[in-house]
């Protein structure tokens, strides 16, 4: 006959451990009021009998489930990954659990995920790079949970965000390539109606050969959005201008990467024929052959400070400031100085 080995409870833990069951609440919980020596005796005995803590018993009681829910978009570039570190670690440190939810291309799955973070009742939400054309932003108000942005910003509804001022970004991208003797200078973007990666960047873009009076082609300017392929869909159509140009600013990583790729089966050696300078400093600009100029955004202490402003906007019940975070540009192999 089989027999149905009983899951142990919280009293059984504090009876084997000799302590009271508040005493082992708060070691599981991670308050203080406690010997470290009990600490030990509690954890051993917690792991010997195998006691799982019952999650939804616990939400009743405290009304909090120590869950972040994070909204990214169809993830085409690797700037996310950082970013993601920098929120999970943090909330681990915090005791939080984090669950990742990709709402699309053009964040179509945005309401079924916002259902399903509200029914999982999580303390807050962290929305990463959503366009405001389609971020559903006063739908993110509606749910009541207390959400942050990372890498945007919304019109419309006072949401407190954590990004970097692109305009200045991009400004300082084009302008150094300026001041590396390049006066033909081409630009890659990303969307070019997108009101956070896209119109900010190509105004610094202009802004800065604006201010060297350098003459803006369009025809130097090619969006076509952030990925690798897109990046190489591009600079082949650069290229079919047959207008000269010493000088590239690509408007995230990948996108360089990608021109670089097409430069190389073309024979344009980089930085000798063709200096280019990226926008995020992510692995892949490491990884490129030559490794690869860039503006570095700090994705990593973005995705930590989000996770800060949730929790202290969760716990003190008031509105985070917004945070613009400072850029750098790294210098590597892809500038050549004219």
């Amino acid at each position: 006959m089989n027999t149905i080995m009983k899951k142990p409870t919280i009293k059984d833990v504090a009876e084997k451990a000799n302590v009271s069951v508040a005493t082992v609440s708060r070691i599981l919980n991670g308050l203080a009021g406690y010997s470290e020596e009990t600490r030990q005796k509690v954890t051993a005995v917690v792991e010997e009998m195998g006691y799982r803590r019952n999650a939804i018993a616990r939400n009743l009681k405290t009304k909090t489930t120590r869950t972040i829910g994070v909204l990214l978009p169809k993830v085409e570039t690797t700037f996310y990954v950082e970013i993601l570190n920098g929120i999970e670690d943090m909330a681990h440190k915090n005791n939080y659990s984090v669950f990742i939810c990709t709402t699309g291309a053009s964040s179509h799955l945005m309401p079924y995920y916002l259902n399903v973070l509200s029914e999982r009742q999580v303390d807050g939400i962290i929305a990463c790079s959503l366009s405001p054309k389609d971020m559903y932003d006063k739908d993110i108000v509606d749910t009541k949970i207390p959400c942050i942005l990372v890498s945007t910003f919304s019109p419309r509804v006072p949401l407190a965000y954590i990004k970097v001022d692109d305009f200045q970004a991009s400004f300082a991208a084009t302008s150094y390539l300026i001041e590396n003797g390049h006066t033909k200078i081409a630009m890659l973007g990303g969307e070019k109606e997108d009101p956070i990666a896209g119109i900010p960047r190509l105004e610094g873009y202009m802004k800065a050969l604006k201010e060297h009076n350098i003459p803006i082609n369009e025809s130097l300017i090619k969006h076509n959005g952030f990925s690798f392929a897109q990046g190489k869909k591009a600079m082949e159509a650069l290229l079919s201008e047959n207008i000269k140009f010493t000088a590239i600013f690509a408007s995230c990583d990948d996108i360089a990467v990608g021109a670089m790729f097409i430069a190389h089966k073309r024979g344009i050696s980089i930085p000798k024929d063709l200096s280019i300078i990226g926008y995020d400093n992510t692995k892949v600009a490491e990884m490129a052959y030559p490794p690869l100029t860039t503006v570095a955004q700090p994705s990593y202490e973005m995705g930590q400070k989000s996770v800060e402003m949730l929790i202290k906007t969760i716990t003190t019940n008031k509105k985070s400031e917004s945070i613009i975070m400072p850029f750098e540009i790294i210098e590597r192999e892809t500038v050549k100085k004219l």
